[in-house]
């Protein structure tokens, strides 16, 4: 099995490598730049987003994976931020889906909708409709609650503010709000390792009570 991600820099994207190499899987890891030390099993290509779809059609991965993702501030502008959560994800998955690849894995988040008033969700939800359209053989769909971790990179102030309340949050966020929920990103991590490679073909969508499950922690 051939793995293509990109996104491997960031909080969920270390997560993954790392357990895939665990499991003696290798990757094959498309980076703006490299911020990964050299791991056998680990190929880094590092290269501008532009030539990422050339990349993926030398890899021929079997399964693509994006854990791509940014903020607004960050990006600097709702134009730059769609940019990488929508631009660069589309050419990504267009290459993969042209190169062979049969399952698609996308981290997007609990909420997203392409209805949806607020830009970022209304983002999210373009992007899983666009992965929809390319008609993989499987589209996984990980749509976490608010991520828990030591994330690389300057602090996001929203999230360390939200991160302090979460443990006073996930007491009210029950049964069917338990979606919206804080949660490890360890925890989807394994949960996509476990995703990679399954079979059955369709559209399937993960929020926070089904990773939990895939990533076997009690209490899902």
């Amino acid at each position: 099995m051939i793995i293509g991600i990109i996104g491997g820099n960031g909080l969920i994207g270390n997560q993954l490598i790392t357990g895939f190499l665990q499991c003696g899987i290798a990757v094959d890891a498309l980076l703006r730049r490299s911020v990964i030390p050299e791991t056998s099993g680990l190929r880094q290509h590092i290269a501008p987003p532009e030539s990422w779809p050339a990349l993926v059609e030398d890899i021929k991965p079997d399964v693509a994976i994006s854990a791509l993702g940014t903020t607004i501030k960050q990006a600097g502008s709702q134009a730059a931020f769609e940019s990488v959560d929508l631009d660069m994800v589309m050419a990504f998955a267009r290459a993969a889906r042209s190169a062979g690849a049969r399952q698609m894995i996308l981290v997007s988040s609990v909420g997203a909708d392409p209805a949806a008033s607020n830009f970022y969700l209304r983002t999210k939800g373009r992007v899983e409709a666009g992965l929809r359209a390319l008609a993989f053989d499987r589209l996984d769909i990980v749509r976490p609650g608010l991520l828990l971790g030591d994330r690389p990179g300057p602090p996001r102030v929203g999230e360390r503010i939200a991160t302090l309340f979460s443990p006073v949050l996930d007491l009210v966020l029950r049964g069917s709000l338990d979606r919206y929920a804080a949660i490890h990103a360890d925890i989807v991590g394994a949960a996509m390792v476990k995703l990679a490679g399954q079979t059955a073909p369709g559209v399937f969508v993960h929020e926070n009570r089904a990773l939990r499950r895939l990533a076997d922690v009690s209490g899902a």
